[in-house]
């Protein structure tokens, strides 16, 4: 099967491209980061307003019930803007829970739904083992804070002072449960749906960000000059650049097709092979634009800054390699016979 965009998504992918080139994302994210969420709030409203917060809501609910691959798309767009705020929590992951969960009790989702949809509700979820730490990022900048803890879903409220990130527009917070929703086994099965829904995003925004790296990287060596020469002719810079866009191209029909098993059997799996492919040419781009662009890659003033903070955030926040190459290993063991490839369904 051949994993390329249609035209169609190729359009929506420009529109939200389109959006960023504002050239206020930039200042959004650090106004984000010194604690002034208005232009990012305009941010996120402007994405609303283009449908990306809707797109896997169903109609029900105020959404627009488009496929996975139309947000898969979107987080790719928003990654390689860097766009700040809870993203992947907000549009993908609780949604992905609340209309899970609605299989029993649509209350939560009528009450939320229709909000996040039109971005007039924000909202972040903390996942943790029973009795775990349960870590939330913005939740003190959004209306609604969700704790999935195993077989439990319940709202939260912040409980500590910010868990201090490596990337300054990722705030994380402590969250402790304060109102039960849901508990048991229709419970948990929308823990692991949000669970997948939001790794999914995580990795198109890495995806996303090392497209953006590999672009700056490719456009700095064609000017930063030694021995007289733009460095980008040197056959090193183009050996690692060359490395990087690999990289990124196999991991793109990864992406693609977890996007297209999310309502099979293989989601998991798909989800974690996507997760990790994207994470490792993600850094791979951090590494190499951190390299090419010398002295001036590492300082916090220059915008390079944002994208390697961010990727070097994402790439564990949801969920490490491991945990990611574990479960692609767990699915494997579990292949019938008959399909060990696990064929596309």
């Amino acid at each position: 099967m051949k994993f390329a965009l249609s035209p169609e998504h190729q359009d929506f992918g420009a529109s939200i491209r389109k959006l960023f080139e504002s050239g206020s994302t930039t200042a959004a994210v650090r106004a984000w980061s010194s604690g002034d969420p208005a232009p990012g709030r305009t941010l996120i409203e402007q994405l609303a307003a283009a449908g990306a917060f809707g797109l896997t809501i169903t109609e029900e609910f105020g959404g627009l019930d488009a496929e996975p691959l139309d947000q898969v798309v979107a987080f790719v767009e928003i990654g390689r803007a860097a766009a700040p705020g809870p993203l992947a929590e907000s549009a993908a992951a609780v949604p992905a829970l609340l209309q899970t969960l609605a299989g029993t009790d649509p209350e939560p989702a009528r009450r939320w739904l229709p909000g996040i949809s039109e971005g007039t509700v924000s909202a972040t979820v903390a996942f943790t083992g029973r009795g775990g730490r349960a870590i939330a990022v913005d939740a003190d900048r959004v209306d609604l804070v969700l704790v999935a803890d195993g077989d439990r879903i319940g709202t939260g409220r912040v409980v500590g002072e910010s868990v201090r990130s490596v990337d300054p527009a990722r705030r994380l917070f402590t969250v402790e449960s304060d109102e039960l929703l849901a508990e048991g086994p229709h419970a948990a099965e929308a823990v692991a749906a949000a669970f997948d829904a939001g790794a999914l995003a995580n990795a198109a925004q890495l995806l996303g960000a090392g497209k953006a790296l590999l672009d700056a990287s490719t456009d700095y060596v064609k000017q930063r000059k030694q021995f007289g020469r733009p460095i980008g002719e040197f056959q090193a810079v183009k050996q690692k650049l060359a490395d990087v866009l690999i990289g990124l191209d196999l991991a793109e029909p990864l992406l693609y097709r977890a996007a297209l098993t999310t309502a099979t059997t293989n989601r998991a799996r798909d989800t974690s092979a996507a997760a990790v492919a994207c994470a490792d040419a993600a850094y791979r781009a951090a590494r190499a634009a951190l390299q090419v662009h010398g002295a001036i890659g590492y300082t916090a003033e220059y915008d390079l800054s944002l994208w390697l903070t961010r990727v070097t955030a994402l790439r564990t926040a949801w969920g490490t390699p491991d945990l990611h190459r574990g479960r692609i290993a767990e699915a494997l063991r579990a292949a019938p016979a008959a399909d060990p490839a696990g064929a596309l369904t």
